[in-house]
């Protein structure tokens, strides 16, 4: 008889099968732990207290701050980027140790005949967004956002290249700044996106749809350059064709900092190019063939001539007799300071970022859909005072803030359980092959035993061993990681 109970079905295929529901502390997401062990390390907590602030009343707070901010981060790096997930997550065992503040193991038991807090509300986590989207806590998670990479900038080279880009970012829906974009051909939104290394974001600003590819670039990413540029000995900016304008170019010069960009044709730069569109005479090889030109170049809106690099490509392949392809590369450095060829190496990785900025859409795909609506009740209470909405654009600004966040913590795992030589996880992978590790949870003695499959202990124990790493909880700033294995 007692086999029989939580007996829910058995599979017609094989009847010797039956699935069971048993009152079992079990979970699917055991990498919450190590994300919260990680987000310790890198000073999540100290960061928080200083950065952001939290507008509710202290006596009506069931849920500390921290612990808010937590459950938004770690759920978007588990896969449950919908607000409402937190409602199917509200009591698993793994998200509620790594959220709680709680010590020992009172997180999961009971506490005087009552049961514990699970995870806060769908409504609650609705709050934290509008409390973040205030100018003092965007620019607070824009602070997070940076420091939490820091370790792994300061093991990199001395010279590192910033990656500028706008890209579409579609939405459903008649949000508040979302246009349509005849060019991409959706409504959207049309943010500006700094990136490093091919895999860590340091910024993000929202913009409307329609914003042109440069607006507010300048504002943006100069604030950017000059924290790099505080431990960095060089920092190049790498962009597309949409960003030289004479004062964006005027103004990297005037800091110093040197850049490479895609710059588009016209007639003038046609015809400095027409010379060199040829091929030389003999059989072209099969592989194909690439020729870099140094020009000298000045459109009527500069205030002086600047390097121009022409980059003619003959493609492999069965047009190659016909067509050559070409295109120009805008510099502020000298041949002396960058020959053309190491140019051209470097613009290339621009495709690394893009891809990047793919997968993170892929991996997180934040649901930027805030809104401002009506609400005439609290808790079921009517309300005493005329309710004031929050700014929905400024939220879904702060949502795209803390889903790079989320990123850059599993770009950070990604590092901790590389090993050289290999192919490089991405995102997705990461999540499936560590974060997505199944677990059952055991309580006993006033301890918590995890006990998860013996096929994801190496990268579990990988993780642990290169977290070590990092800067205890405490220290003043994390300091750089070992290099990898």
């Amino acid at each position: 008889m007692g086999e029989e109970q939580g007996t829910l079905f058995p599979l017609d295929f094989n009847r010797s099968i039956r699935i069971e529901a048993r009152p079992e502390r079990l979970t699917a997401d055991a990498g919450a732990l190590l994300l919260r062990e990680l987000t310790e390390r890198l000073g999540l907590p100290g960061l928080v207290a200083r950065h952001l602030s939290d507008p509710r009343d202290p006596a009506s707070v069931r849920h500390p701050f921290i612990e808010l901010v937590r459950t938004r981060l770690l759920a978007m790096a588990q896969g449950w980027g919908d607000q409402n997930d937190v409602g199917l997550l509200r009591h698993d065992p793994a998200f509620r140790l790594a959220v709680s503040e709680r010590r020992g193991d009172s997180a999961l038991r009971a506490e005087d005949g009552q049961v514990s807090d699970g995870l806060c509300s769908q409504p609650t986590l609705s709050r934290l967004m509008g409390a973040l989207a205030s100018d003092e806590n965007r620019s607070g998670l824009g602070v997070i956002l940076r420091a939490l990479v820091r370790p792994f900038l300061e093991r990199a080279a001395a010279e590192i290249t910033l990656d500028l880009d706008s890209l579409p970012y579609e939405v459903h829906g008649h949000q508040p700044g979302s246009v349509y974009n005849g060019h991409y051909g959706v409504r959207c939104y049309h943010p500006l996106v700094a990136s490093v290394l091919g895999r860590f974001f340091l910024g993000a600003r929202l913009r409307p749809g329609n914003a042109h590819t440069a607006e507010g670039g300048l504002d943006f990413v100069l604030p950017i350059l000059r924290w790099l540029r505080t431990f960095k000995n060089r920092v190049w900016l790498r962009a597309d064709a949409g960003f030289p304008s004479p004062g964006f170019l005027k103004a990297l010069e005037a800091e110093g900092v040197p850049y490479v960009c895609r710059i588009r044709s016209n007639a003038t730069l046609e015809r400095l190019a027409a010379p060199h569109i040829r091929r030389p005479p003999g059989r072209p090889p099969a592989e194909g063939r690439t020729w870099l030109h140094e020009l000298r170049y000045r459109a009527k809106s500069w205030n002086r001539e600047r390097r121009v690099v022409l980059v003619v490509v003959e493609r492999a392949g069965e047009q190659q007799h016909l067509f050559l392809d070409y295109f120009f590369l805008l510099t502020s450095a000298t041949i002396a300071d960058e020959s053309a060829e190491a140019l051209l190496e470097r613009y290339r990785q621009r495709g690394t970022a893009e891809a990047d900025f793919g997968a993170y859409n892929t991996a997180l795909a934040p649901a930027l859909s805030s809104s401002a609506r009506p609400k005439s009740h609290y808790r079921g209470q009517a309300l005493e005072a005329p309710y004031r909405p929050h700014d929905g654009f400024a939220a879904n600004e702060a949502e795209l803030l803390v889903s790079l966040i989320a990123a850059n913590l599993m770009a950070t795992g990604v590092e901790l359980v590389h090993v050289k030589g290999q192919a490089r996880m991405n995102r997705e992978r990461f999540r499936a092959f560590v974060l997505k590790t199944a677990a059952r949870v055991l309580l006993g003695h006033r301890r918590v035993t995890v006990v998860i499959a013996c096929a994801r202990a190496h990268l579990w124990q990988r993780f642990w061993s290169r977290l070590g790493a990092l800067s205890p909880r405490g220290s003043p700033a994390p300091q750089a990681l070992p290099a990898r294995a």
